[in-house]
């Protein structure tokens, strides 16, 4: 199992939303030995939240040698133009090491800020991705479909993977979801307060007997787990208070689900659960630390990450 650790961009109450904040943090993911640093992607939310694209190209030159990612970019939303030439750019200045997972996006609000019909979502997503690839690809027939069109289109200068970024498709792990990961995707991106290690097994399985159909390798094809929110810590009181004042009121999901899928508490426990998605077949995870950011990379590394057993 790798590792990889989200850029803090939403606000679980006195974030500074500064540069050398965001520097800081990506120094210190990349000298602990991470392979990735994520984004992920809102337009509005009940709290503040930086924007992802341009938080990632910020702190590039400070990301080493890691792997760059979106978890995920709201193709529809945003508008598979807009993110493609975005893309392009860090992929092309990051010298090759995006990975872009992308989804519809799972707020209405985010669809009502820009004039989009909600409903319309997923007949846009399959769409967007179609076009994002016709617009990385320097040869080939155009993309053309109901909601978009790249005929005529040449978005220059291209990525520097030679047929784009890998596409990645985030899905909370429906049978329809799974089935588009399987068709349209590069890759698998679940999400870790949306699942259990039962229920990703499960689904795990499930799109290995789908992808062959599709031409994929399913001892090869890659997944993630995402939005791992923790916070580390043997004071059973604090992890009450993180996850009752700074969680719920955030995430909007029952206590009890978040008390369950979240690991707050003794870096035993958040071993013990990382432990248990690698036997249910996850392959990476992004973590994501809800507080005392700089002490909970340090942490995690040093104090969970060798308690799990893969």
């Amino acid at each position: 199992m790798e590792f990889g650790a989200h850029l803090p961009l939403m606000d679980f109450g006195g974030h500074p939303y500064t540069l050398d904040h965001l520097i800081a943090y990506t120094k210190a993911v990349a000298e602990l030995g991470f392979s990735a640093l994520s984004v992920n992607d809102h337009m509005v939310f009940s709290v503040p939240w930086l924007d992802g694209p341009t938080a990632l190209a910020a702190v590039m030159e400070h990301s080493a040698e890691m792997t760059l990612a979106t978890t995920v970019a709201l193709a529809v939303v945003r508008g598979p133009v807009p993110v493609a030439k975005t893309l392009a750019a860090i992929d092309r200045l990051s010298g090759g090491r995006l990975l872009a997972a992308v989804g519809p996006g799972s707020s209405s609000e985010d669809f009502a800020a820009v004039g989009l019909d909600f409903s319309e979502r997923w007949q846009r997503f399959d769409e967007a991705i179609g076009a994002l690839r016709a617009l990385w690809r320097a040869d080939g027939a155009p993309f053309v479909g109901r909601f978009y069109s790249t005929e005529g289109l040449s978005l220059e200068p291209r990525p520097v993977q030679p047929s784009g970024p890998p596409i990645w498709v985030g899905s909370w792990g429906s049978e329809v979801g799974l089935r588009r990961v399987a068709r349209l995707s590069d890759g698998w991106l679940a999400s870790a307060y949306n699942t259990t290690p039962e229920r990703f097994g499960h689904a795990w399985r499930a799109l290995r007997s789908m992808l062959a159909d599709h031409g994929k390798d399913p001892d090869t094809f890659p997944n993630a787990l995402s939005t791992m929110w923790c916070y580390i810590t043997d004071d059973r009181a604090e992890a009450d208070r993180i996850l009752r004042e700074r969680v719920v009121p955030t995430v909007h999901r029952p206590e009890d689900m978040l008390r369950e899928r979240l690991p707050i508490g003794p870096p035993e426990m958040f071993a013990e659960k990382l432990t248990d998605f690698a036997r249910s077949g996850v392959k990476r995870v992004f973590i994501w630390p809800i507080a005392d950011e700089r002490q909970q990379l340090d942490r995690f590394w040093n104090e969970v990450r060798p308690l799990v057993a893969t």
